[in-house]
């Protein structure tokens, strides 16, 4: 399951965060798909500042429920076994604790419903690994602190087994190893502090590849990755405030995702149908929002700022011009054939504000199913069920030529307004940026994409287009490949012919 970042130049891309406003929006399919965004729409709402005040739980047990006493280790493993399916158990006021064995765990029953008390929490007490597990679909947990679990790598402490259904609101899920929340499909995470698990926030994956209808909304999402994992393991691509693998319809709104180790939102391998719509990301190290070897996204009404400052900084330090982004595209876009509310990667009505870059589109030459470069290891394209088909001679030509690739195509990137001074992001060269490129294909040696094939289609042919945006500050352009730095001029000229309808002022950037 470990699908690791694209690399360039063997560099680990860098990991954007965003702290998110709540935004009134719709997740009906009809209003999404067509209709294009407000011009001058940003984020609205209240920001989810859940973690400084959460919202507190009943003070009295619901009519009907089982209490759950704090002074009786392992009373709620317990009172679950010896209870039937839809029970609501009333966690009181306290510590809770589960046995003294690292499997002890609660496994709910199907329509389980947990609620804490104020103040209520879930300890694990750095002995077990798991709080809430097993395939019991549609869970309900509210309002309690589930801390000091010690999930593995790549595991999760609630829903561990991605069970369906699940509805995790108003809870606070801090200093666990591994990630805080696994997802299974159908699953609703509303209202939450995600905040300081040793590698994720949340982990969207599930071994099946079944997650559908996954809503991430209101949640704080903060200081996440505290175990710096990409430094333990070179190159993992396993940290974030949020991982999605191959989600298959996603509404990701309202949050606040900041100040987080790594990349903020990052959706990774064949993930489709994503709404991501009025989040605050801001002040994490890396890429606040990427967007990997994925399909069919609108991201829409964000608000990205002072992302990317530690990733960008490492990576001048180290002689790398490559465009670290706010937001990054790699090996993603639109695709008709694969079904969603849109056939585009449509990037509208966004504010990104001293980002160390802006927007980066990029396709690995080298990167495709069954190519030892495919850090995707074992995964294929949407469009090749078996990745084996995608060799030799059949990849040369055909459907194969275009369909064993992931491509950056039909991105369409309008009506965002771009702000930087580089004195306020830190930086005084290779920053500002947009840029869309790859690299000279190379590798394997009967790779048909070798050369400059996928240089020049991702720069003229895939249908990638900059329009009707606004620059404030000294911002320049780098198309084709990373050396091709463009003033805005000769961006908006041809070949290239970006950015038609847009306004550059070089001043006032802050």
């Amino acid at each position: 399951m470990t699908a690791r970042p694209h690399r360039f130049r063997r560099t680990v891309l860098p990991i954007l965060l965003a702290v998110t406003a709540l935004a009134a929006c719709t997740s009906d399919p009809a209003d999404e798909a067509g209709a294009p965004p407000d011009p001058g729409r940003a984020p609205s709402g209240a920001v989810a500042q859940v973690c400084g005040k959460p919202p507190p739980g009943p003070a009295a047990a619901p009519a009907g429920a089982v209490t759950v006493d704090p002074a009786v280790a392992g009373d709620l493993v317990a009172k679950t076994r010896a209870s039937g399916p839809g029970t609501t158990f009333w966690l009181a006021s306290g510590t809770h604790r589960l046995g003294d064995d690292r499997f002890d765990q609660v496994q709910p029953k199907a329509g389980n419903v947990y609620l804490g008390a104020p103040e209520a929490v879930l300890d694990g007490r750095k002995i077990n690994q798991y709080a809430f597990s097993g395939s019991a679909a549609d869970v309900k947990i509210q309002y309690l602190t589930v801390r000091g679990f010690q999930a593995p790598r790549d595991e999760g402490v609630v829903n561990h087994d991605s069970a369906p259904g699940w509805i995790i609101e108003h809870n606070t899920v801090q200093d666990n190893e591994g990630a805080g929340l696994m997802a299974g499909a159908r699953q609703q995470v509303r209202g939450n502090c995600l905040r300081n698990n040793g590698q994720y926030g949340m982990n969207a994956y599930e071994g099946g590849n079944r997650i559908t209808g996954l809503v991430v909304e209101g949640n704080e999402i903060t200081g996440n990755n505290t175990g710096d994992w990409e430094k333990k393991v070179d190159g993992c691509g396993c940290t974030g405030g949020v991982k999605f693998w191959a989600v298959d319809g996603a509404d990701v709104r309202g949050n606040w995702v900041h100040a987080n180790r790594g990349v903020g939102l990052w959706a990774d391998t064949n993930n489709n149908d994503f709404l991501i719509e009025g989040n605050l990301v801001e002040g994490n190290d890396s890429t606040g929002l990427m967007y990997e070897t994925s399909y069919n996204a609108v991201i829409r009404g964000n608000t990205l700022r002072r992302n990317n400052r530690v990733d960008g900084k490492t990576f001048i330090d180290r002689g790398d011009s490559f465009p670290v982004a706010a937001i990054y595209i790699s090996e993603s876009g639109g695709e008709p054939r694969v079904k969603a509310r849109t056939d585009k990667v449509e990037i509208a009505g966004n504010v990104l504000e001293n980002n160390w870059n802006g927007i980066t589109l990029w396709e690995n030459s080298d990167r495709f199913c069954n190519s030892p470069a495919n850090t995707s290891s074992g995964s294929c394209t949407k469009l090749v069920p078996d990745h084996e088909t995608c060799a030799r001679p059949a990849i040369a030509s055909g459907p194969l030529f275009d369909d064993c690739r992931w491509k950056t195509q039909r991105v369409e990137i309008h009506h965002n307004r771009f702000v930087l001074d580089p004195a306020v992001a830190g930086c005084e060269n290779t920053c500002a940026r947009m840029a869309v490129l790859a690299n000279f294909g190379t590798y394997p040696d009967w790779s048909p994409y070798q050369g400059e094939v996928v240089q020049q289609a991702i720069t003229f042919a895939q249908g990638n287009k900059w329009r009707d945006n606004t620059y404030v500050g000294p911002w320049n352009f780098v198309a084709f490949e990373p050396s091709r730095n463009l003033s805005i001029g000769e961006w908006q000229g041809g070949p290239y012919n970006q950015d038609a309808g847009s306004t550059y002022s070089r001043q006032g950037g802050g």
